[in-house]
Parts: C-alpha cells; sequence; structure tokens
C-alpha cells in the first residue's frame, strides 16, 4: 500500500527541513547557539525522514518502519556507548555508511533501469520503477550520468571513510603508505573509471559500474592510506564533504529535492571546513588529498638538547606565583579524559584571581572542533576558549602555559626549519612564555611522528604521565 500526500505538503515540509538544515549550519559556528542548531538539524532529519516516507510510490510501509525503528536503535546504543575521545572515528564510519548508500543506490537503480528495457508491460510497475518508466532517452542519459557519479563518489568515500577509521582507532598505523609508483595509479584508476563510465553511457550494461565502484574504492583506500596522521583533521572534513556530493547524487538518481539540498549543503560546507583547516596549516587541500605530511620528517634539522623533567610539586608552585596562565589541549587531553580536572584546574586559578584561558589551535585533536566540544562538555566559560588568532600575542606576557597532549601546534619548527614536515604551518607561539610545561605521557614523537624543539627549550619542562592524573596531583597541590 503507499500513502500518498499532496505535492504542495511534501514541498512545504521540504522547504521547513531545508530551512531547518541552514539553522542548524549557521548555529554551529557559535559555541553558544551550538545547541539551539542541534536541535534545528534533529527537527529537520525527522521531518525529512517523515516527508520521505510520505511520498508518493512509497510501499511496504511496515518494512520501512522496522528499517527505521533497527536505526534508531542502534544510533542510540551507539551514541551512548561512544567517548568523545571516540568521536573522530565514529565520525569517520558514518561517513562511509553514506558512501556504501550511494554505491548500493546506483547499482539498484541501473537494476531496475535494466528491468524496465525487458519487461513487457510498464503498467505492472511501481515506486521507483514507476518513475524512472516515465522518463524520455535524454533523461535516462542524464540518470546515467548521476548514477556514475553516485558509485565513484560514493565508493571513494567508502573505503576512504574505512581507513580512515582504521588510523583514527590506532588500528591502522598513522603513517603514509603508498604503492610504488604513488599517484600514477590513482591517476590510470580514475581514468579507466572515466572509461567504464563512457562505455556505462553507451549501454555496456551494469558490469561497467561495478568496475567503477571497485576502482573507485581502491582510489579511495590508496588516497587516505597516503595522508599522514597530521593532516587526520582535513581527511575528516575532506570525507564529510564527499559524503554530502554523494548524497546529493543520491538525490538526482531519486528525484528528491531535499536530499539533493541537503547533500549540497554538507558538501559545500564540508569543503568550507576543509580549506579553513588547510589554511590553518598552511596547506593546500589538493596537496593534502595527494600525500599529506605527517610520517618521517627525515630532511628536518637535527634537535639537539635534553628533555628535562618536572614533578606536580613544582608545577603547582610555578601556578601559585603565577599571575597569567594559558592551557593549550591537544588529542592527549581527550585520550587522558582530562578536561573535567583541567576545568576544576582552571576554575580554582581563576578563584585565586589570576588570569587563566585556553588557547585552541583550529586542528588540535583529530576532528575540527574536537576539544571545544570537549571543554564545552567539561563546562569551560566560552569567553575564556581563544582561537589561535586571538591568543597569539598573549604569549609573552603569559607567566605559564600548560600543554596538555599537544604536539604538532606547538611545534617552533614550524616557524624554523624551513625543512620540516610542518614547515609554514601556523602554530601557537607558547615557547614565548615564561615558562613552558608539556604535560605528556613519555619522549614519544606522537601521533604524526614529529620531533617538537619545544620540548628541549630551557624554559620548558616535561611533565611525564597520564595527563588526568598529572592534572589531578596539581589541582590537589594547590588546595
Amino acid at each position: 500500500m503507499s500513502t500518498i500526500v499532496p505535492e504542495g505538503v511534501l514541498l512545504a515540509i521540504y522547504v521547513s527541513a531545508a530551512v531547518l538544515f541552514v539553522l542548524s549550519l549557521g548555529g554551529l559556528s557559535n559555541q553558544e547557539s551550538a545547541k539551539r542548531a542541534i536541535w534545528y538539524g534533529i527537527v529537520g532529519m525527522a521531518l525529512a525522514v517523515a516527508a520521505t516516507v510520505m511520498a508518493p510510490g512509497i510501499d511496504n510501509l511496515g518494512v520501512v518502519a522496522a528499517m527505521i525503528l533497527i536505526g534508531a536503535v542502534i544510533g542510540t546504543v551507539v551514541a551512548q556507548r561512544v567517548e568523545m575521545t571516540e568521536m573522530p572515528q565514529l565520525v569517520a564510519a558514518l561517513h562511509s555508511f553514506v558512501g556504501l548508500a550511494a554505491v548500493f543506490i546506483g547499482l539498484n537503480a541501473q537494476i531496475e533501469l535494466a528491468g524496465i528495457a525487458t519487461a513487457g508491460s510498464h503498467e505492472s510497475l511501481a515506486g521507483f520503477a514507476q518513475q524512472l518508466a516515465k522518463k524520455t532517452p535524454e533523461e535516462i542519459a542524464v540518470l546515467k550520468v548521476e548514477i556514475f557519479l553516485g558509485i565513484f563518489i560514493g565508493a571513494v568515500t567508502f573505503t576512504g571513510s574505512v581507513v580512515a577509521f582504521g588510523k583514527l582507532a590506532g588500528r591502522i598505523d598513522g603513517k603514509p603508505k603508498k604503492l610504488l609508483g604513488g599517484h600514477f595509479w590513482n591517476a590510470a584508476a580514475t581514468l579507466a573509471c572515466l572509461i567504464l563510465g563512457y562505455l556505462y553511457l553507451e549501454g555496456a550494461g551494469i558490469w561497467t559500474i561495478i568496475l567503477v565502484a571497485i576502482l573507485a574504492g581502491a582510489i579511495g583506500w590508496h588516497l587516505i592510506m597516503g595522508i599522514g596522521g597530521a593532516d587526520m583533521p582535513v581527511v575528516v572534513s575532506m570525507l564529510n564533504s564527499y559524503s554530502g556530493w554523494a548524497a546529493a547524487a543520491i538525490g538526482f538518481t531519486l528525484s528528491n529535492d531535499l536530499l539533493i539540498v541537503t547533500g549540497a549543503l554538507v558538501g559545500s560546507s564540508g569543503a568550507i571546513l576543509s580549506y579553513i583547516m588547510c589554511r590553518a596549516m598552511n596547506r593546500h587541500f589538493v596537496s593534502v588529498i595527494l600525500g599529506g605530511f605527517g610520517g618521517t620528517g627525515e630532511a628536518a634539522a637535527e634537535v639537539s638538547g635534553e628533555q628535562i623533567a618536572i614533578d606536580a610539586e613544582g608545577v603547582a608552585s610555578a601556578l601559585a606565583d603565577a599571575d597569567s596562565v594559558i592551557i593549550v589541549p591537544g588529542y592527549g587531553m581527550a585520550v587522558a579524559q582530562a578536561q573535567g580536572v583541567v576545568s576544576e584546574l582552571t576554575a580554582k586559578l581563576r578563584t585565586a584571581g589570576k588570569s587563566a584561558q585556553f588557547a585552541i589551535h583550529p586542528v588540535a585533536g583529530r576532528l575540527p572542533g574536537h576539544m571545544n566540544v570537549l571543554l564545552a562538555e567539561a563546562k569551560v566559560p566560552y569567553d575564556i576558549v581563544m582561537e589561535m588568532d586571538e591568543v597569539n600575542s598573549d604569549f609573552p606576557e603569559t607567566d605559564v602555559v600548560i600543554v596538555v597532549g599537544s604536539n604538532d601546534i606547538v611545534n617552533p619548527a614550524a616557524q624554523d626549519d624551513p625543512n620540516s614536515p610542518i614547515a609554514g604551518m601556523p602554530v601557537l607561539e607558547v615557547w614565548k612564555a615564561k615558562q613552558v610545561f608539556v604535560s605528556k605521557r613519555g619522549q614519544g614523537t606522537g601521533y604524526s611522528g614529529i620531533e617538537n624543539p619545544l620540548f628541549y627549550k630551557e624554559n620548558t619542562r616535561m611533565f611525564f604521565g597520564d595527563a588526568k592524573e598529572s592534572m589531578m596531583q596539581v589541582l590537589a597541590l594547590l588546595d
């Protein structure tokens, strides 16, 4: 049985959902309005699902309801179990679902087209097949282009997101790895996909787009495998953009205007975010997706000197004497789940009349905005969370800087060593402060594998140990 709602009502729902999505994206630009923006997105998506279910040609509503219920249960369970430290890999995993959906829908559309061509009568057709049967030969040609693009982008998004998930979860080595021949294989596979796409448009059959899916999947795997750990924030936002364009392609295939609008919003916002991330790293978007940095750093200048350790008593004493403190959070804080105790430490410093604020680099963590979300979760006041451009000029006048689990974003080699893999990348200039304490588990180079001269400077002391436990020790000594 099919549930048909008047086209005018469906259009009104589509427009309302689209407006809510725009309001949601706009609200996410500000921490104060982000909670309201999330609700805009939730209501918009609820309307979008309702409109899809009520659209003409939708049959088997019992099956649809069961799928929605199963998805809702799975989503609820995942949301309750996933920690904030696992958010980056969860986002990557969700991107892969969008890409896989685009591939399946494209293949299904071609199967329906083939079935229509062999059907004796179109009167017995229903649902999506009935919509396809009404298309002219010219519209079918355009549809095949949409199918090809949806499958190509979707397959790249799927395998790329799976690799990104593996790297972020630590199941795949974060160092860049490419096949011998590097970009030649990506170019050759892309050319092969274009040839297969041409054959598909000429009526060669479904085998062409199946091969496109396989080759595009290989491209996605090779591209992301070749990107180092330091570029992962860009990779996440880039895959977000890919998933949006894949969704838009699905929308064209299904003739769903709301899906087209939603996909375009996600695709364009992801692309803009990728640009912002690249600018924050002094990188070109194309250079990131074709290689990235992070790994050996063989041409970089050697770092000499000794890392000098300090204990909790020394850090607490320096904080007690300081008038101004800046805390720089990184992924190490997320891993240790230290945001709560860091928030308590900040509150204690402010209660004592000291100036205490946070310095956030645009690519801190492994997900754009990762540190902002963690600090908001720990109820850190928004007005003391400063962006890099706002806070860099404050470091020379700062008594103490505490770096909690950061490496590349506070690395002076970005400015001092033209051969460094991160040369030219804007960084937080923490070494200009009077004293710098680096909370770190050990003497390793971190996720990206790039050595940091900051750890060897005269005004830097290494506060080794688990970030949460270390900060708790300092907090106890300040009582």
